[in-house]
């Protein structure tokens, strides 16, 4: 069964360097086909690390959540310094 499926150009055109560069390297004639598919085989087997590549990036934090941060600090009246820091931290 095949079915088609869309992609830009850019997507396009990479997907053929990768057909021409595979073919000069090894010598070996692969589809466009083939190429996907070893390409969906690859992912598939290190789904997690695709998965993690669709996460909204943490950092940097956009304003909303900056002014959300901001909106939860509370003051204990109590100075710190770098030195009480460094004493709570590595003791």
């Amino acid at each position: 069964m095949s079915t088609a499926v869309k992609v830009d150009e850019g997507a396009k055109s990479r997907l053929e360097e990768l057909q021409a560069e595979i073919r000069l390297r090894t010598g070996t004639k692969v589809t466009q086909q083939e190429l996907l598919t070893r390409l969906i085989d690859d992912a598939y087997e290190s789904r997690e690390d695709v998965i993690d590549s669709f996460r909204r990036s943490t950092v940097p934090l956009s304003d909303a959540e900056k002014a959300a941060m901001r909106k939860g600090r509370i003051s204990s009246g109590v100075e710190t310094d770098e030195d009480d820091i460094d004493e709570i931290l590595y003791g």
